[in-house]
């Protein structure tokens, strides 16, 4: 097969998209030829405040169902890619919805939340973010772990501190990710992830998906397709083919002042980094673009059997080993 012939044919699923929820999202979406992707509904949002995020995107699904499917099992994913539909996963950057109620776990499964982030760059009652001193996973923590096991929940540890990420990956009796992330070993950034840690959650079973967002790539704004491909090869070359996705990061349609949200603590208290300019590589600029990735992907050496796992046959079997269906 050509490359646009494979990634017509291959299931391809974003591990990370934190877009602006919108019809000109999901239609490029739909351009791109995306099955599936993990799409972000709560930050520092409360358990209320994340409901109602849950109810306007099941009337954007309702909406737009001539492009969307909503997903609870990887069944939903199969579905979509025959129909010829994106897969909306419902999924959390924080653990902060579940306030101090561990029955807040099976709620939001319930309503169709399969992936959730333990924190969100700083502290909270599961344990600490990457941009603060990490005490490591707290009592509650074990408990939510333990819950989000027990339900089918993925754990994800992107934005978690490094000593609170390996407690999570030792308490989980399920894999764990982390859903996007870059390494150090090519940029020295809070987000990014040391050889030694790849290797480790690798090591239990766990998985990897590789962002774009230049801030945390070597090239920064100056990145290219191929910078992209080369920090995939680079953990690739770590975890091996079978721990390995793709978690962009997208942020399409945002303005400036959800990057400010991201970047305070809570959305509105300290200030916790700076990204300078945002966007997105050269060649990969907007999701309808994915195609290029399956490209890039061929022109690195990458084989198509290969291609296949990491466009997305990885993220659907970690997946339904997780969720159990």
């Amino acid at each position: 097969m050509n490359a646009t012939e494979l990634h017509n044919d291959a299931i391809v699923i974003d591990g990370l998209i934190c877009s602006k929820w919108e019809r000109a999202l999901f239609e490029d979406m739909a351009k791109g030829g995306l099955t599936a992707a993990n799409c972000t509904l709560s930050f520092w949002d409360n358990f209320e405040e994340t409901v109602r995020n849950i109810v306007e995107m099941n009337g954007l699904i309702e909406e737009s169902r001539d492009l969307l499917l909503k997903v609870r099992t990887t069944e939903d994913i199969y579905k979509a890619k025959r129909e010829g539909k994106t897969g909306i996963m419902m999924g959390f950057q924080n653990a902060h919805a579940f306030e101090d109620q561990i029955g807040y776990v099976q709620i939001f499964k319930d309503l169709g939340v399969g992936i959730v982030q333990m924190c969100y760059n700083t502290q909270n009652l599961v344990g600490t973010g990457c941009y603060e001193r990490d005490g490591g996973l707290s009592g509650f923590g074990h408990e939510i772990v333990a819950e989000m096991n027990r339900v089918g929940m993925l754990c994800d540890l992107s934005h978690v501190g490094s000593n609170t990420s390996k407690e999570v990956i030792d308490a989980s009796k399920q894999r764990v990710a982390y859903s996007h992330c870059l390494p150090t070993g090519l940029k020295e950034h809070p987000r990014n992830r040391t050889d030694e840690e790849l290797k480790y959650i690798a090591d239990k079973g766990g998985f990897v998906g590789v962002t774009m967002f230049t801030p945390f790539l070597a090239a920064g704004v100056n990145a290219t397709i191929d910078d992209y491909v080369d920090a995939l090869y680079y953990i690739y070359n770590i975890v091996g083919e079978d721990a390995i996705g793709i978690g962009t990061d997208f942020t399409q349609g945002h303005s400036h002042e959800f990057f400010e949200y991201l970047t305070h603590d809570k959305g509105y208290a300290r200030r916790l980094t700076r990204f300078g300019e945002i966007v997105n590589p050269l060649g990969i600029r907007t999701v309808g673009e994915f195609p290029n990735i399956t490209e890039a992907l061929l022109r690195k050496g990458f084989t198509e059997r290969q291609v296949r796992k990491i466009m997305g046959e990885n993220w659907v079997d970690l997946l339904k080993d997780v969720w159990g269906s």
